[in-house]
């Protein structure tokens, strides 16, 4: 479904990703982990269109979408939900979530979107008069979510969804994540916390320093010593 080769990104003189390449697959949900600082969230941009690279390629569903901007991007069924939630804090969360489905045009699936989102978070359904700056920071996260699942999207970005979470939130925002891919959305995760984006992953991949230093399977990176040590306090 998607395809970064030898992804090359630039901020001034620095070399902030160097030379990647990634596949996700249709249904699967991969994982990006590493440190703070790795280009987890620069690689993220870039395919997103926020970005643009140097040089390289990214292909979706078989077409080269390098030069293509971010709107198109989001037409053509790319989404993200960004690192720190970025809701409209000024706007409710029906309003919010109204922006999320700004190309649609399809009145009755939009009203209908809104009921799936009210399904799978039903306290947004309580909430949804309110302004989105008043939620707690779970809210705020599930409302990010289903802002970005209002695109219809085939490849959703989660950009460090559990950070700032307590744990009990956390094991429920996986929770949806895996949900929403067993209703049929690929998943593209990037995640500090370990060893719960492995304990979901398909497959993952792990960054250092701009570089892809390893990848596999997520069960089998959660079985490596070197991950272990690194990543998850083995």
């Amino acid at each position: 479904m998607l395809e970064i080769t030898n992804l090359n990104v630039h901020f001034g003189v620095i070399h902030a990703i160097k030379g990647i390449s990634l596949t996700v697959n249709e249904g699967e949900i991969v994982t990006l982990i590493g440190a703070n600082g790795a280009g987890k969230t620069t690689t993220l941009r870039t395919i997103s269109g926020l970005k643009k690279p140097t040089s390289g390629t990214i292909t979706f569903e078989g077409n080269d979408i390098t030069n293509l901007d971010a709107r198109q991007r989001v037409k053509i069924g790319i989404s993200q939900v960004p690192e720190g939630r970025r809701v409209f804090s000024t706007m409710t969360v029906l309003e919010n979530l109204e922006l999320g489905a700004y190309l649609r045009r399809d009145k009755a699936g939009i009203n209908k979107d809104y009921q799936m989102v009210f399904e799978r978070f039903p306290i947004l359904a309580d909430r949804k008069k309110q302004m989105a700056g008043t939620l707690s920071g779970g809210e705020q996260q599930m409302l990010a979510m289903g802002r970005a699942l209002m695109s219809r999207p085939k490849l959703l970005f989660l950009d460090e969804p559990s950070m700032g979470l307590a744990p009990l939130l956390v094991q429920e925002i996986f929770d949806i994540i895996k949900d929403i891919n067993d209703k049929g959305t690929t998943i593209l995760l990037v995640e500090q916390n370990a060893s719960m984006a492995l304990q979901i992953a398909d497959r993952a991949y792990v960054m250092e320093t701009g570089k892809i230093t390893l990848s596999g399977t997520g069960k089998e990176l959660i079985q490596s010593e070197e991950i272990k040590k690194a990543y998850l306090g083995g």
